[in-house]
């Protein structure tokens, strides 16, 4: 088994070679840009590392993991379209670069390519992987749409919050490791059992991403402390302070979170302190720690080696004791 760098170094030197030069050029360029815009990796290195798991060879599965990466960043560049970002990783998003149109078509496109990269697998693994692609890529979709919804809903709950962080981030990162599963020929059981650790480990992180949001160092977490707060969204903290909250508390936290009259770094303070003093914080850390849990659980009945299974218990720690 690797270590994630070697992983991340596998792929990314895979990745270079994926470029894409064909005509007309403003509907490829944006794609090799995005694709090489950087990133962690962390979906095809999950790919990478269930294959490795269950005995695969992972040169049989870079496509697969290059199939989930295409998509995650077709997704990328039609929710920064929808966000009106001016950056993705420190760099113009592309509809900035280019134009509104071109993003909308290139992003059509790479959800193309990313299904034509199953192609390179026999029939049998091609439908298995293109069947768990399609039901990913839908519930991704109607992840996006519940995002969307809540902005405009006073009355979102917890339960729709981690049905929409399910389907928005975790069901990629199950399926990241199921494709790796399927291209290993692991079980049917094993399969279902890897995605649903993986689809556990999504819920944690993303938990964590609401929370280091929130919390994060601004000088490791790689983008705007706060920056949930000043976009108003209804991430698990805010909506855990309307739960845990006084009335008091609750009633400040519409009132800033709604107000144009103060300063962001103002915002961010006020808010950040009724985090804390309703107890949310703490929730939110308590949380990630359960779905951390749920998936280690699962790993018990994996027909792995203990090793194996420590080392995707280390890949766990590792994720939800990040500070990026």
């Amino acid at each position: 088994m690797q270590n994630i760098e070697a992983y991340q170094k596998s792929f990314i030197t895979y990745l270079e070679d994926f470029a894409v030069e064909k005509e007309p050029k403003n509907l490829y360029e944006p794609i090799n840009y995005i694709l090489k815009l950087g990133g962690k990796r962390l979906r095809p290195v999950l790919t990478l590392m269930a294959c490795e798991i269950f005995d695969g060879n992972i040169k049989s599965a870079m496509d697969a993991a290059l199939s989930i990466e295409v998509f995650h960043n077709f997704s990328l560049i039609h929710d920064d379209i929808m966000d009106d970002a001016p950056l993705r990783r420190g760099q113009k998003t592309v509809h900035e670069k280019w134009d509104l149109n071109t993003g909308i078509l290139s992003g059509d496109a790479m959800l193309i390519l990313a299904y034509k990269l199953f192609e390179n697998y026999e029939p049998e693994t091609f439908q298995s992987l293109a069947k768990l692609f399609s039901k990913t890529a839908l519930e991704v979709c109607e992840g996006q749409q519940y995002d969307i919804d809540f902005e405009t809903r006073d009355d979102v709950t917890i339960t729709e919050y981690l049905k929409m962080i399910e389907y928005k981030t975790a069901v990629l990162v199950g399926s990241a490791m199921k494709m790796g599963a399927i291209v290993a020929n692991a079980s049917i059981e094993d399969q279902d059992l890897i995605y649903d650790f993986g689809r556990y480990l999504g819920i944690a992180f993303q938990l964590q991403d609401d929370y280091l949001d929130a919390f994060g160092n601004p000088e490791t977490f790689g983008k705007q402390v706060g920056g949930d707060i000043l976009e108003n969204k209804k991430t698990y903290l805010y909506l855990k302070t309307l739960e845990l909250g006084n009335e008091d508390d609750t009633s400040t936290l519409i009132t800033v979170m709604s107000s144009s009259s103060i300063s962001n770094d103002e915002k961010i303070s006020k808010v950040k302190a009724l985090f804390n003093n309703s107890g949310a914080t703490q929730a939110t850390q308590d949380a990630v720690e359960v779905y951390t849990d749920k998936a280690f659980n699962i790993l018990e009945d994996l027909n792995i080696s203990s090793n194996k299974k420590q080392l995707l218990r280390s890949f766990g720690e590792y994720l939800m004791t990040r500070r990026v």
